[in-house]
């Protein structure tokens, strides 16, 4: 027979949520990403890294506020270029921030899992401005080592010296959630007791950021930048490109209460699908993601009826809002006119491969301080978008489930479930 857990789901171990390390346009660090929530206004801007006069889109949402030396001496800055500078700052916030002493950790029983869509091209592509002007003398010798994913977790794992599980997935928008979810089942199962987990993205570069004009998946809302983010609305027009990075301490439920960590929330469940569709369009009847979402709380041992918030995606494009809109009715029934739904992609932008995961530290904020942020921009949901959304001041209330969605170029659809410690 097989043995079930406290709460239904089938047997492992519990997996919470210890630390949380931000860098993001709305802040940085938790209290830095919270005040940014709760000011209620977007950080979309006119792009001022380079000239996007070219493209049809010249807006995004900028980290303008991040010195490496901040976080790192100045050889591993030098060392490095934005994306994993990135990725080692926003895992130390996470580490400082769970009160963890990483030389006292077993280094094979702790690992690091990254996601992000474009590593670190963007700095591919400035270098290859410099071979162009200067030729190869021109070009930073570290390149290889600079524009594959892998540079995320590798850096970390480096500067900590954990040599438990490691790889970066590439999975497009949907790569941070994904981190997260193979961080919680490293550690249910048993392979790991602690995986610092999350999304990075630098992808502010005229090419990679003009890739996503030419495709016209971009707002060109270029007149009014902080009202161009808009998910569900009638009015929206694409989504608005970002950077950031988020990053998560994981840890096994009794090694953290014996440590006498604080508990954001609990990982309950995850899930992925694929449409098997199309690479840039949604599965139109949204199944796929649906399943995703229903894989998410079966092994989480979650009810439908028992949550209570949507994370969603939101990315404010036409297709997937009204395609997660279908989705999330398809999959809760009747429950769904009692689920608070919001999307947070108004304020900080798009980060691709990171939006994921800042939107994972964001609903473990929700369940531990009693607050959903509203879905800014939304003014008149579109005719295909007809759920019960937070707007507004935002929502206080006790949240004990949130579901957390991430889709992404290729059909690949992630959902995270989580909740608070009971």
């Amino acid at each position: 027979m097989t043995q079930t857990s406290h709460n239904g789901a089938p047997a492992g171990r519990r997996v919470v949520i210890t630390g949380i390390g931000a860098l993001t346009p709305i802040g940085t660090g938790v209290e830095g990403l919270w005040a940014g929530l709760k000011r209620r206004e977007s950080a979309v801007r006119t792009i001022s890294r380079f000239d996007p006069s070219p493209f049809r889109s010249h807006i995004a949402a900028q980290v303008d506020d991040f010195e490496p030396t901040d976080y790192m001496d100045r050889n591993r800055a030098r060392r490095t270029e934005r994306y994993a500078q990135f990725a080692l700052a926003a895992s130390r916030l996470a580490i400082e921030d769970a009160g963890l002493d990483p030389s006292a950790e077993d280094p094979e029983r702790a690992g690091v899992l990254m996601g992000s869509a474009l590593g670190g091209v963007a700095y591919g592509e400035n270098q290859f401005t410099n071979y162009v002007h200067k030729g190869v003398r021109g070009v930073d010798p570290m390149l290889a080592l600079a524009v594959f994913n892998g540079a995320a977790s590798c850096n970390v794992a480096i500067e900590y010296g954990f040599s438990g599980p490691n790889s970066t997935n590439g999975m497009s928008c949907a790569s941070g959630a994904m981190a997260i979810g193979e961080g919680w089942r490293a550690i249910r199962t048993g392979e790991a007791d602690m995986i610092i987990a999350g999304g990075v993205e630098a992808p502010l570069a005229p090419l990679c950021y003009g890739a996503f004009a030419i495709i016209r998946a971009m707002s060109t809302r270029n007149d009014d930048p902080s009202r161009a983010s808009r998910p569900f609305d009638a009015d929206r027009d694409g989504f608005v490109m970002a950077e950031g990075a988020s990053v998560l301490v994981l840890e096994e439920l009794e090694r953290a209460r014996a440590r006498g960590a604080r508990i954001y929330a609990e990982v309950l469940g995850y899930g992925t699908s694929n449409d098997a569709h199309h690479m840039t369009a949604p599965r139109p009847d949204g199944t796929q993601a649906g399943r995703a979402m229903r894989t998410a709380m079966r092994t989480g041992g979650v009810a439908l009826e028992d949550v209570q918030v949507i994370n969603a995606h939101a990315s404010s494009t036409p297709l997937n809002d009204s395609t997660e809109s279908r989705a999330i009715r398809a999959v809760f029934g009747e429950h769904t006119d009692k689920l608070k739904v919001s999307g947070t992609k108004g304020y900080h932008g798009h980060s691709l491969g990171a939006t994921g995961a800042i939107e994972a530290a964001i609903s473990a904020l929700s369940i531990q301080r009693g607050w959903v942020a509203p879905t800014l921009n939304l003014e008149t949901p579109g005719e295909d978008c007809t759920l019960d959304y937070v707007t507004g001041e935002g929502l206080e209330m006790p949240v004990r489930r949130i579901l957390s969605n991430s889709f992404g170029f290729g059909g690949i659809n992630a959902a995270l479930m989580f909740g608070s410690v009971d």
